[in-house]
């Protein structure tokens, strides 16, 4: 099997900088993701992990740096450029439309449409079967894919704003806090479906709050505080002690151990 150690990056982002008038949010962060692993973001709040990677989704431009996708440098000024490299987002409202079906939400933006005598039409068996199969090849069982989305739970949502991802034949998706409004059994099964994501070769990009999700399910886990990298550590080779001692010190080589007060509010 072949090691992160041995492929490029499928994403590489240098010096990204960006300044909202006088606060610096970013200041010259580097990061890789690579296809086929799932990269956590951490840090405090204000540490810049929701500009850093709303600058790869487009969402936000950037005032210094570069992004090479696929050994290719890029300049994402918009969604669609992301969208069009096929980098997907999942932020922590999900965007879903609680008065469609699953098929609907799943194509949502991107209906798929066939000719008739009088115009065009939406071609809603097409998106019906391309959903069916989506969700069967990620293990998501939703009994009624016709009911309309408000009445399903938080983690059938979730699995719905994921299979979107997918759908689109997505590289990298990008997950804001994919677990922060799901319970127990949810959140189990909604890291079940993104390990699933990363078997399918994809490259998953996620901010986390939770030490203990982020061990147990993810490969790699970059540290920033105050707009700056902090550092990259792969899981195997690191420690929640010292990820916690990254995140609070702001420093990878620090010896100092944190207050027992920050450590909790850290890992909360």
């Amino acid at each position: 099997m072949t090691s992160i150690n041995d492929k490029k990056p499928l994403v590489e982002m240098r010096g990204i900088s960006k300044r909202y008038g006088g606060v610096q949010a970013l200041q010259g962060v580097d990061l890789d993701i690579f296809a086929g692993e799932v990269h956590a973001l951490v840090g405090d709040n204000a540490a810049g992990k929701s500009t850093l990677v709303k600058t790869l989704a487009g969402a936000v431009l950037k005032d210094e740096g570069t992004i090479t996708f696929d050994g290719r440098s890029m300049e994402i000024r918009a969604p669609r450029d992301a969208k069009a490299l096929g980098i997907e987002t999942v932020y922590q409202d999900l965007a879903l439309a609680d008065n469609l079906d699953v098929p609907a939400n799943v194509f949502l933006g991107r209906e798929v449409t066939k000719r008739r005598p009088f115009g065009w039409i939406l071609d809603k068996r097409r998106m019906e079967e391309e959903s069916r199969r989506v969700l069967s090849k990620l293990k998501i069982s939703i009994p009624r894919i016709r009911q309309q989305v408000r009445f399903m739970s938080g983690g059938q949502r979730q699995s719905i704003a994921l299979a979107r991802c997918v759908c689109f034949n997505a590289r990298v998706a990008i997950l804001d806090e994919p677990t922060a409004a799901l319970g127990v059994e949810e959140t189990r099964k909604a890291y079940a479906l993104i390990r699933d994501m990363r078997e399918h070769g994809l490259a998953v990009l996620l901010i986390s709050h939770n030490l203990n999700h982020v061990f147990e399910n993810c490969d790699r886990i970059t540290v920033l505080k105050t707009g700056r990298l902090v550092g990259s550590r792969r899981v195997e080779d690191t420690s929640q002690e010292e990820i916690l001692r990254m995140i609070v010190g702001g420093v990878a080589d620090s010896a100092a151990r944190p207050r027992p007060d920050s450590v909790r509010m850290a890992a909360e």
